[in-house]
């Protein structure tokens, strides 16, 4: 199980977040791990936690500070409330930047809202070593790909209601002009396909949990990790 942190953003502003440590943390490489809307949750630790069982150091940085939902409706408002440039360059990259005292390597990953802040972090954060992005895409005008120097994967769902797979193909074209390195997948999948937390009567209509295609995201994301942060 992780313990909650504090650490430091680039203005000297102090965060806290959510840590899970492997069984042998000196020299593990690291990942930052974005929430969804929800907040941080037992879901999103439960990431941090599944990273790491898998050897890496990985830090939940509390976007929403301290407030988390259930409710579709709170969690819209928070997200709507949320500064995605200064969550990103800020919040994120103060994640980064603690965890690269602690690690040579530094990933991000995140999902839905998270997966946006992703893209936008790699802008941000020269310091990020790789990117993993799960279903989720800020407007594509906020993200000046020239600047993304880190190698990314993308997980993408074909029927995504939130985040249409028109946009993902004018993200790839954004990317490839840019000479940016990046390794898409598109699964024939709901929005959410990876939280296990998207099932049964509860969960928000358009989203719906696919542990098949998870699990091959899942096996393709640790394989990137590995490769990139070693």
């Amino acid at each position: 199980m992780g313990t909650t942190i504090s650490f430091n953003r680039p203005d000297g502003k102090t965060l806290s977040g959510y840590l899970a440590e492997p069984a042998h943390p000196a020299g593990a490489p690291a990942i930052v791990v974005i929430q969804e809307w929800w907040g941080v949750n037992d879901q999103i630790r439960g990431v941090a936690d599944r990273l790491g069982a898998a050897g890496y150091l990985a830090l939940v940085p509390d976007l929403y500070r301290g407030k988390a939902t259930v409710e579709a409706e709170e969690a819209h408002h928070l997200m709507t409330g949320l500064n995605f440039g200064e969550a990103a360059s800020q919040d994120i990259r103060g994640a980064v930047q603690y965890l690269k005292t602690r690690s040579t390597k530094v990933g991000v990953t995140g999902f839905c809202m998270g997966g946006a802040l992703t893209l936008l972090s790699v802008c941000a954060a020269p310091e990020i070593d790789a990117g993993v992005v799960w279903y989720g895409c800020p407007p594509l005008e906020y993200i000046d790909a020239t600047k993304i120097k880190a190698p990314l994967q993308g997980h993408w769902a074909t029927q995504d209601e939130f985040f249409p797979i028109a946009t993902i193909d004018a993200l790839q074209n954004k990317l490839r002009t840019a000479g940016v390195a990046f390794d898409f997948h598109r699964y024939l999948a709901h929005h959410a396909f990876a939280n296990e937390t998207a099932v049964g009567p509860h969960r928000i209509p358009a989203t719906q949990y696919d542990p098949v295609w998870s699990q091959q995201a899942w096996d393709r994301t640790f394989r990137f990790f590995g490769r990139w942060l070693g």
